[in-house]
């Protein structure tokens, strides 16, 4: 079986479940595990990835008004990614995973669908994943197992991720000692400000955390500074969608330059937080359960017995 995967968290499920060697083609957002990086890149952005968040936040809404065109030997949908039609034909996909959670997160399957258009003689099984909730992601993992005939081996990885949450939620519900659950207000975009949803809530809630905006299922809802005051959060985390530890540190300035940044309670009491929201937090599949471990890391500053990557997190000097 050939396999294209035009998802960073399909990507990391395939490797999961022992089937990189089928492996032939991948997006230009997936970047791990190390092993498929040789890979060809079948999909470009069409924005300004090291624009500011401000000037990324004006290119999508800008591009997302346009209509789909279709320009030489590349799909161009909603006008932010393309797909590379002569590439797609030359390497022969049997099956190809793709997404319908998010347009501008990833390549979706309405890009794929029209890009297929214009293949010749070829085929290939579309599977889509539709990831809004930790559950959905859990039925993701079910999906592309049952795709590449590792449905047994999907099964033992999902039942092995929800014990490892599990075990973690007991252990942060022993952190408490009976007492509330910290208020967490954690942050998927610097400018404008664009609070959690979708699974984060969730992971908040096992780390042993209360989160105060956004729903679980959902997308993650603009914030203004006025609402941000107003909930004056004792744990603020930054992890913005598709920005590494170091790029999220790097935009800092955005924050610490408005004047409601020094009157809030986690900044004045140093309970600030950066994690690598595009490695973790944000990447719906396996290295959730570890996104959950970061989260009760900095909620609690205490090891919880799941393993928290090196450079995932930092606390931010205010």
């Amino acid at each position: 079986m050939r396999i294209i995967s035009l998802l960073a968290s399909a990507t990391e499920i395939i490797a999961e479940l022992g089937c990189l060697e089928q492996m032939v083609g991948r997006s230009h957002e997936c970047d791990y595990p190390p092993e498929i990086l040789h890979l060809p890149i079948v999909s470009t952005t069409q924005i300004d990835i090291n624009a500011s968040s401000e000037q990324i936040d004006a290119q999508i809404k800008q591009l997302v008004e346009q209509k789909d065109v279709v320009r030489g030997d590349a799909f161009k949908a909603l006008s932010i990614y393309a797909l590379d039609v002569n590439l797609l034909q030359q390497l022969q996909p049997d099956v190809i995973f793709t997404q319908t959670q998010c347009e501008v997160c990833a390549v979706s399957e309405r890009d794929v669908m029209q890009a297929i258009q214009h293949l010749t003689e070829l085929q290939p099984r579309v599977v889509s994943l539709t990831p809004y909730q930790l559950s959905d992601v859990w039925e993701d993992v079910l999906r592309v197992g049952k795709a590449l005939d590792h449905l047994i081996q999907a099964q033992e990885l999902v039942r092995s991720y929800q014990q490892r949450l599990e075990q973690l939620q007991a252990i942060t519900t022993g952190f408490r000692k009976g007492k509330a659950a910290p208020r967490v207000a954690l942050l998927e975009w610097l400018d404008p400000l664009m609070a959690t949803g979708n699974w984060t809530p969730e992971l908040i809630t096992y780390a042993g955390g209360e989160n105060i905006f956004g729903e679980i299922g959902q997308h993650a809802p603009w914030v203004t500074w006025e609402e941000l005051q107003a909930t004056d959060p004792e744990i603020l985390v930054l992890a913005p969608c598709g920005f590494t530890l170091e790029r999220t540190l790097q935009e800092l300035h955005v924050l610490k330059q408005h004047p409601a940044w020094n009157t809030l309670q986690a900044v004045q009491q140093g309970r600030v937080y950066a994690i690598d929201g595009n490695s973790y937090i944000n990447r719906s599949g396996p290295r959730l359960v570890e996104s959950a471990a970061i989260l009760a890391r900095v909620i609690w500053g205490m090891e919880t017995g799941i393993d928290v990557p090196e450079k995932s997190w930092q606390p931010v000097i205010s």
